[in-house]
């Protein structure tokens, strides 16, 4: 959410993200995993998967350090959603729940939970934006993002996608980037791709407005 009292909508964004796109290179279609294929749903075990990521969950969201960073991710050119809820306990009562305009669920909204129930970094609905709600200053990473949804991430493999089966390319703001993913530092209006097998006709290098 973009501030203490935050309304529960959203949208969803266009696959291609819009803004000026980089050209994505011709690969062959992904084959299926036997395990670990998309889509992701978000884990039943939220709390747990907070504090393996090095994360310690809250009573409340903090907005003393509020950055958003947008996260696309698109499997043989069709973008995948980033399930809302990750990173929160949508089950406590202090946790508010609505609908967006697709019909797709929104969590936040938060006085104060009955337990801890929210991590720093977490998503409120299906629109890809990643959320950094903390008392202190410090970027999250997109590793630490991908062990609350319990969703495999590294040099090899997204999820059940590996190399060299699988073609697998990130681009951060619209730039190839080579290096480890998790070390991703999820900083303001960063636009991050995760691109496996075909990939779609263009790639997305802004954060959606």
């Amino acid at each position: 959410m973009r501030g203490p009292s935050p309304q529960l909508s959203s949208s969803r964004p266009s696959p291609a993200g819009g803004g000026d796109d980089a050209s994505a290179p011709s690969v062959s279609a992904a084959p299926r995993p036997a395990h670990g294929a998309a889509p992701w749903q978000a884990p039943s075990d939220p709390l747990r998967r907070i504090r393996l990521a090095g994360l310690r969950p809250e009573y409340r969201e903090f907005l003393s350090y509020h950055v958003h960073a947008h996260l696309d991710v698109f499997v043989n050119g069709h973008a995948e959603p980033v399930p809302a809820g990750i990173g929160i306990e949508i089950r406590d009562p202090g946790v508010r729940h609505a609908v967006d305009t697709n019909g797709e669920p929104v969590y936040g909204g938060i006085s104060r939970c009955q337990h801890p129930c929210i991590s720093p970094l977490h998503t409120h609905d299906y629109s890809g934006e990643l959320h950094t709600e903390a008392q202190h200053e410090r970027p999250n990473t997109l590793g630490e993002f991908f062990i609350e949804w319990n969703v495999r991430l590294d040099e090899s493999c997204i999820g059940g996608y590996c190399k060299p089966a699988a073609a697998i390319a990130l681009y951060v703001d619209g730039e190839p980037y080579t290096g480890n993913p998790a070390r991703i530092a999820l900083t303001d209006r960063k636009e991050i791709a995760i691109v496996i097998g075909t990939p779609p006709a263009s790639i997305p290098s802004e954060f959606p407005s």
